[in-house]
């Protein structure tokens, strides 16, 4: 059997939504044993009504445990407190200053266990003018300069995901794996923060340097086309397929051979890389005429034969059943309707299959209480509507 790498790791997660979900979700396939701190009855949000039936809750916290309490009862507060010496890692994605307000901050939960790891994933970061701003998705890709860089020059657009969100979930795992790693070094643990406005850079870095390296926003909103030499094409049959060239010069000829234009080799617009950026707009209208010629699978003959850097422009079903997607082993088999993503690493040739399901609300808030109180303890808790459970 694999053996998962955090396994014996306890996180609990404050999450709502995707960024705190999503990051808790990977821990929880390599192995932590995550528990999902929920409101009572209701739960989180992203249940929209219909409980661990929402496929987008399913997605983010299939694998979990649900405890389901009332944070804002000191009987919650206090019981959620014993749980911390169990706790290897709090992340959360609340507002800044939201979960110590109600008595969960990093200090108390240090008080509890000092080398826990506390992670905060928000909207803007934990001070700055922007500080209190509510931020969902749509937020960080406009802040993080997204949306100006994916749309046509002048004209910046809605993007089809939720990438902001996605990857400050991804951000926050970087920094919860360094910080887990740096406290078996050191016996310390560490406060991780991360926001979308920060996590969008990731994305924008190239961006951010082609306005370094210039001095102002090219034409191109900062987009990396020329630099990239890249074109997305419509092939005669409608269907689309993507180059990338670089600056290689030997990718460059491989076009032409494939296109059949080997008159263009010598054409003094295109006969280095810095001319062919330098133009890169009349080289688009160029390869954009020919690609309107022939069929995609034509072109994708040819383009394979010249071996030039392309893809087919996939759609999310075409991805999931592409050949390639089956071969790495990157979709859990559809169990009641739904299909799970695993994560993007494989440890010694395996990738950690996601096999628990997403819980009920409360579905584990008994096991959980159980660890820490007696069971009459457990019964008054229910019974008052300070912790609720499934049945």
């Amino acid at each position: 059997m694999q053996h998962l790498p955090l396994t014996g790791i306890r996180v609990l997660e404050f999450g709502g939504y995707i960024s705190a979900p999503y990051a808790s979700s990977m821990l929880c396939a390599l192995g932590a044993d995550v528990i999902k701190i929920e409101k009572t009855e209701a739960g989180e949000d992203f249940r929209r009504g219909v409980d661990n039936r929402s496929p987008y809750f399913i997605q983010y916290n299939a694998g979990k445990r649900s405890f389901a309490v009332d944070l804002k009862s000191p009987e919650g507060l206090e019981i959620v407190k014993a749980l911390l010496p169990r706790t290897d890692v709090v992340l959360e994605n609340m507002r800044p200053g939201k979960l110590a307000a109600l008595g969960l901050g990093e200090e108390e939960c240090r008080g509890k266990r000092p080398d826990i790891v506390f992670a905060s994933a928000s909207g803007f970061g934990d001070g700055g003018a922007l500080r209190s701003r509510p931020a969902y998705d749509t937020i960080g890709q406009a802040f993080g300069g997204l949306y100006t860089v994916l749309g046509e020059a002048g004209r910046p657009a809605l993007t089809g995901s939720c990438l902001a969100d996605l990857i400050t979930g991804v951000t926050a795992v970087t920094g919860v794996l360094a910080a887990l790693v740096g406290r078996a070094a050191t016996g310390s643990g560490q406060r991780v923060e991360t926001s979308l406005m920060e996590a969008v850079s990731t994305l924008t870095i190239d961006a951010m340097t082609q306005y370094f390296d210039n001095g102002h926003d090219d034409p191109y909103n900062g987009s990396r086309h020329p630099q990239a030499q890249n074109f997305c094409l419509k092939t005669a049959a409608g269907s689309d397929i993507a180059l990338h060239l670089s600056s290689s010069q030997k990718f460059w000829l491989a076009l032409l051979e494939a296109m059949d234009r080997a008159d263009l080799t010598d054409d003094p617009r295109f006969t280095t890389y810095n001319l062919r950026m330098k133009h890169y707009a009349e080289l688009v209208e160029i390869v954009e005429a020919e690609f309107g010629t022939k069929t995609s699978v034509e072109w994708e003959k040819r383009l394979t034969e010249a071996d030039v850097p392309f893809a087919p422009v996939l759609t999310m079903s075409e991805f999931i059943e592409h050949p390639q997607t089956q071969w790495l082993d990157l979709v859990e088999p559809e169990r009641e309707g739904l299909s799970l993503l695993r994560p993007p690493w494989r440890f010694d040739g395996t990738r950690p299959a996601r096999t628990g399901r997403a819980p009920r609300v409360g579905e584990h808030t008994r096991e959980l209480a159980s660890e820490v109180y007696d069971q009459e303890q457990v019964d008054a808790l229910l019974d008052s509507g300070v912790l609720f459970a499934h049945t």
